[in-house]
């Protein structure tokens, strides 16, 4: 018998209740210890990439984040190919520090039901500092 790795999670319960709560503090617990669904785009020629959203005659970016797959979907209802990817506090730490020039604020399930936004540095106060990589000990 071979062992099948159990197949990714698309709803975060921890995630969905914080914000049905519009609970801060929930939030910044479950985007530590769960999961997040984060939309993802295919570019032929360069893989897969995070879908982030822009204003029109902005260079600024919204990430946009979701407590599930179907709330993603609310947003883009007729869209016959939406991606994502399922990643955790640490992903989310690495993405906005590498980013934090690009992304000006993010929203959490913004077609409903439960919207939140904050602001990428608070965020990145809530998720703490980074973890040392595997390297870090080498070094």
């Amino acid at each position: 018998m071979t062992d099948v790795p159990p197949t990714p999670p698309t709803h975060s319960e921890a995630l969905a209740a914080a914000l049905a709560a519009q609970d801060v503090v929930a939030v910044a617990y479950a985007l530590r210890n769960d999961y997040i669904i984060v939309p993802q785009l295919v570019i032929d020629g360069e893989g897969e990439q995070v879908r982030v959203f822009g204003r029109e005659g902005s260079d600024k970016r919204m990430l946009l984040l979701f407590s599930s797959a179907a709330n993603y979907k609310l947003m883009l209802p007729d869209d016959p190919d939406l991606r994502v990817m399922v990643c955790d506090g640490q992903w989310l730490r690495e993405f906005l520090t590498v980013h934090a020039s690009t992304v000006e604020m993010v929203f959490f399930d913004i077609a409903g039901p439960h919207v939140m936004q904050a602001a990428p540095a608070d965020l990145l106060k809530a998720l703490g500092p980074l973890e040392p990589g595997p390297d870090a000990a080498a070094a």
